[in-house]
């Protein structure tokens, strides 16, 4: 089968004096990259695509163990680092070493992942997906950063830097690049209805709090308020020292003026380990001028760190906006179809055979639609076609196997369509592939 392919790369520990420890370190990563690979593609995220996905994870031992701090690497095969010490992005410093790792694999390497053994937050998109092996955090940044990779997109969340791709937006005197999945498509010649919202902070502090100085896990470890308000911030349960999003919803608007947000260490005990990583306020107008239903599609601002506005398709459908979520909003889940389907055919051969006196040809597909091995909810069909000198030859459509009318030498084309609700423009034809066929000879009398 032609697939496109996931590979995950580690980055891992291995002593030399001590052979048990490299046994005991590839048995972790292999641990932690079959955990990762089964949270992405079962039941949800990428679940859908899962047949034309082959996850292969490769160990690579390395002299030192972990993620370097403060923009160091430590002396590991892939040079993973943090630029400081905010649990963020995790970097590579040596590219062409995981550049020569995926050409040995030769077409086993679409998209490479290097797995850093560090149990926190961090990760990166791009060529080469970096993640973590974080149990809170690594599944969740794993979606986000393919989403980067595969589609590929930008961000959804505001105070990013990069904005771009099917779930971007940018002029609003040109179409909509969704136009074909807005709820409530605006009529010919009008423009869109932007939902209203603002931004009025948006500031990665990255500080490490103190108990003698609020900055600008427990409840009683910490309160956080604004305007003098405690907010009521309650940690995640069982989440420890990792990184994680709180939202803080307050009907009130805020009044003209200076406002104080104040973030304030309770716990002496903490300090060196609680850090304020990002905190940003959004403010949203009333039901009528901002739509949070679940699954609307229309044009949502979005604000970069440089405070300007791009548009994203939903609220909050999408894990490129709120990472700790689990699927893709439809505009982006489209274009995975369309960048995962653009490197693969839908044909993986046709064969030649008998059936009594007669000669076949038989095709074998990916198996999606009527030929996927677990039926899944979203409608989807293959149509196959098979025709001679360009005429069709009705009597066989959709049928994955032709009796050929005949002796050898004729060159016969089957065309697979797949058809899926999850796909609803198909401009560059990713989702229709042929072959030709010439019968070698006839079949014994």
């Amino acid at each position: 089968m032609v697939v496109s392919v996931i590979r995950l790369f580690s980055d891992f520990i291995f002593t030399r004096n001590h052979p048990i420890d490299l046994l005991e370190e590839r048995e972790k990563f292999i641990v932690d990259a079959l955990r990762l690979a089964e949270d992405v593609s079962k039941n949800q995220t990428f679940n859908t695509v899962q047949p034309i996905l082959n996850f292969w994870a490769a160990f690579t031992p390395s002299q030192e163990s972990g993620v370097g701090v403060g923009g160091k690497p430590k002396n590991t095969t892939y040079g993973l680092y943090r630029p400081g010490t905010e649990l963020r992005g995790v970097y590579y410093a040596k590219p062409e070493v995981a550049g020569a790792a995926c050409s040995s694999m030769g077409n086993q390497c679409d998209f490479p992942i290097l797995l850093g053994n560090d149990p926190l937050y961090g990760g990166l998109g791009g060529r080469y997906t970096v993640i973590t092996s974080s149990i809170v955090n690594g599944p969740s940044i794993l979606r986000h950063e393919l989403g980067h990779s595969i589609i590929p997109v930008g961000e959804e969340y505001d105070g990013g830097e990069v904005y771009r791709g099917v779930d971007a937006y940018h002029d609003l005197s040109e179409p909509v690049p969704w136009a074909h999945w807005l709820t409530n498509p605006p009529e010919d010649g009008q423009s869109p209805r932007v939902e209203r919202s603002v931004m009025p902070l948006q500031d990665y502090a990255w500080s490490m709090l103190n108990t003698s100085k609020p900055v600008d896990n427990r409840s009683f470890d910490l309160t956080v308020e604004l305007d003098g308000v405690d907010l009521g911030w309650v940690p995640k349960e069982g989440l420890g020292v990792d990184r994680w999003h709180y939202d803080v919803y307050r009907d009130d608007a805020l009044a003209g003026g200076t406002h104080e947000v104040k973030f304030t260490l309770l716990n002496a005990d903490r300090e060196g380990i609680a850090q304020l990583c990002n905190v940003e306020i959004l403010e949203f107008g009333d039901e009528n001028e901002f739509i949070t239903t679940p699954n609307y599609y229309g044009v949502f601002p979005t604000y970069s760190v440089a405070n300007k506005t791009s548009y994203r398709p939903t609220n909050e459908d999408c894990l490129m906006r709120l990472v700790t979520t689990s699927n893709f909003c439809k505009v982006c889940l489209e274009g995975l179809w369309h960048a995962l389907l653009s490197k693969v055919s839908l044909i993986d051969g046709v064969s030649e055979g008998c059936s009594g006196k007669s000669k076949t040809l038989s095709v074998e597909l990916i198996p999606l639609a009527q030929f996927r091995q677990v039926p899944i909810e979203p409608t989807e069909s293959y149509t196959i076609t098979w025709s001679r000198d360009g005429e069709v030859i009705e009597e066989f459509t959709n049928k994955t196997t032709l009796i050929v009318d005949g002796n050898g030498g004729a060159t016969y084309t089957v065309t697979a369509k797949y058809v899926t609700t999850e796909v609803m423009v198909d401009k560059e034809g990713h989702l229709v592939d042929s072959m030709e066929y010439t019968v070698t000879g006839a079949c014994e009398q």
